[in-house]
């Protein structure tokens, strides 16, 4: 497997023109990596160890190496000065969810499928930021799925963002349950520039350094299977349906509630900042549906969003449901297909499930 990382020299050129004729964005970034720099990171050992050892998984490895590559970009690019507010602009378009679109968005999406397009085993990229499939080469055997930007609306207030992914055989079609997954994971621009990623049966975490590589944590990514938090947007309580309204009333009861558990609540409302807090120290997460129009079925993307973190979450002996079974189980009907989601510690998921009609 050739080596993943590849950095030019000087000064990286961005631009950004998709769907925009007369607006163009410019960014130029000067490179801290020569283009020999080409140091065997502990992620490139470990991809290159699971290919050899695995050859059905050699195609994952050399998609998580290209969105590793772009995402080194990505987090280059919010580093600059200036980057939130110019970055954080709304284009004055929608994505094919209906969300607007942020030039941030835009950019990590054209820099996500350019690197997929030097992979050569990716048959396809599905993106949250495009209507349709971006067929890529006619003989690669894995899809990949990705929510380019997750928290984007946050850029501008220094709140941790990331890059979701989801790679899928080829074989099978883009709409698959999650249990197809052949691996999965998620950036974080925060802080630290780190990953989660899992080929299913554990979970490996590695943070970027100063040296562009990514270095392994060291960390036996295990999600505790019980808790004193729970993550939620308590704005929307009067939209909740009784089982949620019910759970959290009881979490809320502390020790003199029906719980007697003093509960914490934590909320950032970028799903891979609330993620990673609960890998490192557990806790739930509800985004659940709501009465609200738009709501109904959920709000998350099962193929972009809900799959990719289930996977990890089981990975980590957590549990990830849509409020009455387990996330990968669900077929999706659609690309942009959004559904509830619910997941976290092991216990404190089956705690909610009780609250369920």
């Amino acid at each position: 497997m050739k080596r993943p990382y590849r950095y030019g020299s000087g000064v990286l050129f961005l631009l950004i023109s998709r769907s925009v004729k007369t607006q163009y964005l410019q960014v130029w970034i000067q490179s801290p990596f020569s283009a020999e720099c080409r140091i065997m990171s502990h992620l490139s050992v470990t991809l290159e160890s699971i290919a050899s050892r695995e050859p059905a998984k050699a195609a994952a490895c050399e998609a998580i190496a290209g969105l590793a590559a772009a995402a080194v970009s990505i987090a280059a690019v919010i580093r600059q000065p200036d980057a939130g507010a110019v970055l954080s602009a709304i284009r004055g378009s929608a994505n094919a969810d209906g969300d607007d679109q942020k030039a941030l968005d835009v950019l990590a999406d054209e820099m996500i499928e350019a690197a997929l397009a030097d992979v050569p085993a990716v048959a396809a990229y599905l993106s949250e930021e495009q209507d349709d499939a971006v067929q890529l080469h006619d003989h690669g055997t894995v899809i990949v799925a990705s929510d380019p930007l997750d928290g984007s609306s946050n850029i501008d207030t220094n709140v941790s963002v990331g890059t979701i992914f989801s790679i899928l055989p080829a074989g099978a079609g883009a709409l698959q349950p999650g249990r197809n997954q052949l691996a999965a994971g998620f950036f974080v621009y925060g802080p630290q520039t780190t990953l989660l990623v899992s080929f299913g049966k554990a979970v490996a975490a590695f943070q970027l350094g100063d040296d562009g590589v990514f270095h392994d944590m060291a960390w036996a990514v295990t999600i505790p299977s019980d808790t004193r938090e729970f993550a939620i947007n308590a704005s929307n309580m009067r939209h909740w349906q009784p089982d949620v309204a019910g759970y959290i009333a009881d979490c809320l009861g502390g020790e003199a509630g029906p719980r007697k558990i003093n509960f914490n609540m934590r909320w950032i409302g970028s799903l891979v900042a609330d993620a990673w807090r609960i890998f490192r120290r557990g806790g739930i997460f509800l985004y659940p549906s709501d009465a609200r129009s738009g709501y109904e079925a959920g709000r998350l993307r099962l193929v972009y969003e809900a799959n990719p973190m289930a996977f990890l979450v089981e990975a980590a002996g957590g549990k990830a449901i849509d409020g009455d079974g387990p996330i990968l189980d669900l077929v999706p009907q659609t690309l942009h297909a959004r559904v509830p989601f619910i997941f976290g510690s092991a216990n404190e998921v089956d705690a909610f499930t009780r609250y369920r009609p």
